[in-house]
């Protein structure tokens, strides 16, 4: 089984897609605010690998408590989890600079970026891998994690990005010597929701910032995700 947080649409769902059509049965979590998306992910992949066991579930991965009650479940009704899929993101409020965002926006891009994905692995380490010493970890990071991008409104997605880099790289360090490889998939820019979502929506502003280079595509991740997956199990990417 394979879990997948923001799998509602965009890279998530790409992803989600290609371990389906690989035969791997999915979990797709995200926020209640994308119901309507994650359900009508879910029915795309079901109709494409109608043979793959497809779970759909809406979960605040902010709250500790709900990301430990759905992994359980996920157990539960599917099995272990052999792959889990750091995915969740935010990057809100550009091109405003870090002390012109509302502290609210501060939190929620924190609580998305970086307490989320602590809590959603030390739950899936916990319920599966751990007792198991076997599993895959992918963080969905970005090349902000490693160099500072040239331009504003990036101080607290590119301080959330180098956190990723170091927990992912603590994580490795301390599962050492069983089966569960920690990795980290780190894209440069990709033509998805993620980024019309931090201009606001605004399709003239997103289509300036990918003026005069051709982005990534989901699918382009995706291919990326299977190749890390399907390494031999003494391979970490």
């Amino acid at each position: 089984t394979h879990l997948k947080t923001g799998a509602s649409m965009g890279i998530g769902e790409a992803i989600a897609m290609t371990l389906a059509e690989k035969g791997m049965n999915v979990a797709l979590l995200a926020r209640s605010g994308f119901q309507d998306k994650l359900e009508a992910a879910k029915a795309r992949i079901e109709s494409k690998c109608p043979d793959v066991n497809v779970r759909a579930y809406n979960v605040d991965i902010q709250s500790h408590a709900e990301v430990n009650a759905v992994v359980k479940l996920i157990v539960s009704a599917l099995g272990d989890i052999e792959v889990l899929i750091n995915n969740a993101g935010l990057a809100l409020g550009a091109p405003g600079r870090f002390w012109e965002l509302p502290i609210e926006m501060v939190e929620q891009m924190n609580g998305t970026n970086i307490t989320g994905v602590m809590y959603m692995t030390h739950s899936v380490l916990n319920h599966s891998m751990w007792p198991r010493k076997r599993g895959t970890i992918i963080n969905v990071s970005s090349v902000t994690g490693l160099e500072c991008p040239p331009f504003e409104g990036e101080a607290v997605y590119h301080a959330n990005k180098a956190c990723l880099e170091a927990f992912t790289n603590s994580l490795r360090m301390e599962t050492a010597g069983s089966n569960i490889r920690v990795s980290v998939l780190r894209p440069g820019c990709v033509v998805s929701h993620f980024h019309l979502q931090r201009v606001k929506y605004d399709q003239n502003a997103m289509d300036e910032f990918f003026y005069g280079y051709e982005p990534l595509v989901p699918e382009d991740l995706a291919e990326a995700v299977w190749y890390m997956v399907s390494c031999p199990e003494r391979i970490t990417i």
